[in-house]
């Protein structure tokens, strides 16, 4: 049965995917070289520094830690301008299915995005308040599909459920929410049953990277849903 829920961040709570792009896109501008889609989603699960240095390298360009940091205060400052500008982008129904399954599990968020980014809208749309653990890009030192971050976010709501006098909690009862295949992988690896929302690929893509079920809207689900689809072993 399944006793907690690890959930991703941008994809799945925050729909700022294409907003990401865009911000990244005109700041690799100024160094000479265009940041395509495809180039962009095939290195979703990668942290932001990882990301950086991956787009610099496809385009023939070295570039410093320095330069990396550099760039990544300017992608947060302009990420927060559009957020402050059009307001926190959430998933319709993803606000209801997070307090609706609070109720029943353990939650935790497990995402590569950086922490100040995830504690703003945490913040600011009083959600935080529902998990019991989270995860960011600098809590570890591999990025999606590596496991670390969903293992690490295992531990910690396993050690809060065993003071509160549960029993220890197993893998296989954690269900881990995706929209891409690098963290379906990831989570598949270590025995964590998944469940793909398509907000950034197709059925067949997140089928083939091992998810036990897909779905187009959160707000569908339900915990009692949740324990019928997903069964103990």
């Amino acid at each position: 049965m399944i006793k907690a829920i690890l959930m991703d961040f941008n994809g799945v709570i925050i729909n700022d995917e294409p907003l990401q792009m865009k911000v990244y896109t005109e700041l690799f501008r100024e160094y000479g070289f265009l940041l395509e889609e495809e180039d962009y989603y095939s290195c979703t699960g990668m942290d932001d520094r990882a990301f950086i240095k991956e787009q610099f390298r496809r385009a023939g360009e070295s570039i410093s830690d320095e330069e990396v940091e550099q760039i990544l205060r300017r992608k947060i400052e302009k990420w927060y301008e559009v957020i402050d500008g059009n307001g926190i982008p959430l998933f319709n129904g993803v606000e209801n299915f997070i307090k609706k399954c609070s109720h029943r599990f353990s939650l935790g968020l497990v995402s590569m995005a950086n922490r100040t980014e995830i504690n703003y809208v945490l913040e600011k749309t009083g959600l935080g308040n529902y998990f019991d653990a989270v995860i960011s890009a600098e809590d570890v030192k591999k990025h999606k599909p590596d496991p670390e971050c969903f293992l690490k976010a295992f531990r910690r709501i396993d050690a809060i459920r065993s003071s509160r006098g549960h029993l220890p909690l197993e893998r296989h009862e954690c269900l881990v929410i995706e929209d891409v295949p690098q963290g379906i992988q990831a989570a598949k690896s270590v025995g964590m049953k998944t469940l793909a929302v398509l907000n950034t690929f197709d059925e067949d893509t997140m089928r083939s990277s091992g998810a036990d079920a897909v779905t187009k809207n959160l707000d569908e689900w339900f915990p009692d849903s949740i324990i019928r689809v997903f069964p103990r072993f």
